[in-house]
């Protein structure tokens, strides 16, 4: 009885021992299972973070411009004119209004409240708020100047805006506004001149380029807005391209105001490398509205 007690006693510890040893080895695999799922959903959680992020406009950390290698820096003279983007953000500054998206339409405001403005599409801007805008400024219309390319009033101007804007699909307050940060509200003093009707700085690159020249008042707005079209769609021309620097533009790759800017760009890509360049042009067009 002895020696046979003493031999299940042996037997049971063995298998209780076995047991203890599986039961550990099962629970250090399922810890490292669950540990490496929770290391999986951290890095899908973060990546799904980043993608949401560069959707939404952020800087990315790549990317080429859009237009072939030379001809990014004729964009980026859009900005650099001392009366252009510099100048005319300090004259925008000054102006009464604020905030808000004004009487414009409810597509717009939509948009607005989602931090993005498209440049095609519909917009319920009247020519007469164009008018009032530019006024308010407080600056002289230059008509002795642009009456020799047939804009002899600042009403006339704002009507050929209103009138290519809309032929191409494109916001007239967009195209319209940009010329009045560009150009510091027509008075110019950069590398192009007045006389050039050159409404955007297509083509200036600074250091006393001064970029594109046209016949008249009419064939450079038709320009500028083809040019931002080509900005914000792949779709074709409505009426005969007059812009020398659309085959350079990639098509579509800012179909937002904000996106203009290179460094807001998700593709990094846009019109000017100045910072937040379009995220400006957006507070002035709030303004705009409120006229």
């Amino acid at each position: 009885m002895g020696w046979e007690w003493l031999q299940n006693r042996k037997v049971k510890l063995y298998l209780e021992v076995g047991l203890a040893f599986a039961l550990s080895v099962m629970l250090g695999v399922g810890g490292s299972y669950v540990q490496n799922r929770a290391r999986e959903t951290e890095v899908l959680s973060k990546a799904a973070e980043e993608n949401e992020a560069a959707r939404r406009g952020g800087n990315p950390e790549d990317g080429a411009n859009g237009e072939t290698p030379g001809a990014e820096n004729g964009e980026e003279g859009a900005a650099g004119d001392a009366a252009g983007g510099e100048n005319a953000d300090g004259a925008q500054g000054g102006q009464p209004g604020g905030g808000g998206s004004g009487n414009g339409s409810e597509t717009a405001e939509e948009v607005i409240a989602d931090g993005q403005y498209p440049i095609m599409g519909s917009s319920s801007v009247s020519v007469e708020q164009m008018v009032a805008y530019f006024k308010s400024s407080g600056m002289e219309y230059p008509a002795a100047e642009l009456s020799k390319g047939g804009a002899d009033s600042i009403e006339a101007f704002c009507q050929m805006y209103y009138d290519e804007a809309t032929a191409e699909g494109v916001r007239p307050e967009v195209a319209f506004v940009q010329t009045m940060k560009e150009t510091g509200w027509l008075q110019y003093g950069g590398d192009a001149s007045i006389e050039q009707f050159n409404f955007a700085g297509i083509g200036t690159t600074s250091g006393g380029v001064p970029g594109n020249s046209y016949p008249d008042v009419r064939t450079g707005i038709r320009a500028q807005i083809q040019h931002l079209k080509a900005y914000a769609t792949t779709d074709p021309l409505n009426q005969e391209c007059v812009d020398e620097r659309y085959e350079y533009v990639a098509k579509g790759a800012a179909p937002y105001v904000e996106w203009l800017g290179q460094q807001e760009n998700p593709q990094g890509t846009g019109w000017a490398t100045a910072e937040n360049y379009g995220y400006s042009i957006v507070e002035m067009i709030q303004k705009l509205r409120q006229q």
